[in-house]
């Protein structure tokens, strides 16, 4: 079982942030077709009604923004994963194809706006003295060691930072290369970020993430932890 937390720091900062998990057992694969058919149709569909100037009136993207602003970082160095994965859509580029699990946490933080963490939760580093694997989300600070997926070395500084017992494993712009997920992940844990304080959206998110591993991962669902 994984404990999640929200830091004093991120409550008085951000205190309209509402956190929905997925933790499910899975099967990851190269890029599905099928998932991509999918895909495909959705982003089609997503062009004929959105344009780069749609992202201001998105509340979840724009909600991340701020929250960054609270923290002390500028969103638009720092973009949030989730607008940075909508303006290349809305720019009419491919995404990337890496994974069956990435591109569906990629599909539905298009849907959703929302910034979504992805990590092996096998790689979760627990607390020694007593087993449980804790993340807490507070506040990134400066000269903090992260590793960005793709990155390289990553300043966290201001940013929203998921940690466990050795350190930080993810932001709302980069996850971190020790917990990402590869071929062999057996065991998801997916987070949805919502800085915009709607628990049903965040939630439905969490559903809509359920639904595609139920589809595409041989997984019957996992569940839906609130916090």
């Amino acid at each position: 079982m994984i404990e999640l937390n929200v830091s004093e720091d991120i409550r008085q900062r951000c205190p309209d942030f509402v956190g929905a998990a997925v933790i499910a057992n899975v099967r990851n694969s190269q890029p599905s077709p099928a998932l991509w058919e999918e895909i495909d149709r959705f982003i089609a569909d997503y062009r004929t009604r959105y344009t780069i100037d749609s992202i201001k009136a998105m509340p979840a993207i724009q909600a991340t923004r701020e929250a960054y602003k609270r923290c002390g970082k500028d969103p638009s160095r720092y973009r949030p994963s989730s607008e940075a994965l909508v303006r290349r859509t809305l720019q009419g580029h491919d995404l990337y194809r890496v994974s069956t699990l990435v591109d569906l946490i990629n599909l539905a933080s298009i849907a959703y706006g929302y910034s979504i963490g992805g990590f092996d939760a096998d790689k979760i580093c627990a607390v020694h003295d007593s087993g449980a694997k804790i993340l807490t989300l507070g506040i990134g600070q400066e000269s903090e060691p992260y590793e960005g997926i793709g990155r390289g070395p990553l300043n966290i500084a201001g940013l929203p930072v998921y940690r466990d017992a050795i350190g930080g494993i993810g932001t709302p712009t980069s996850d971190h290369e020790r917990t990402k997920l590869s071929l062999e992940t057996t065991q998801l844990l997916a987070i949805v970020n919502g800085y915009d304080g709607n628990r049903e959206t965040t939630n439905a998110c969490a559903t809509f993430i359920q639904q595609l591993l139920q589809r595409y991962a041989d997984s019957d669902g996992g569940k839906i932890i609130s916090f």
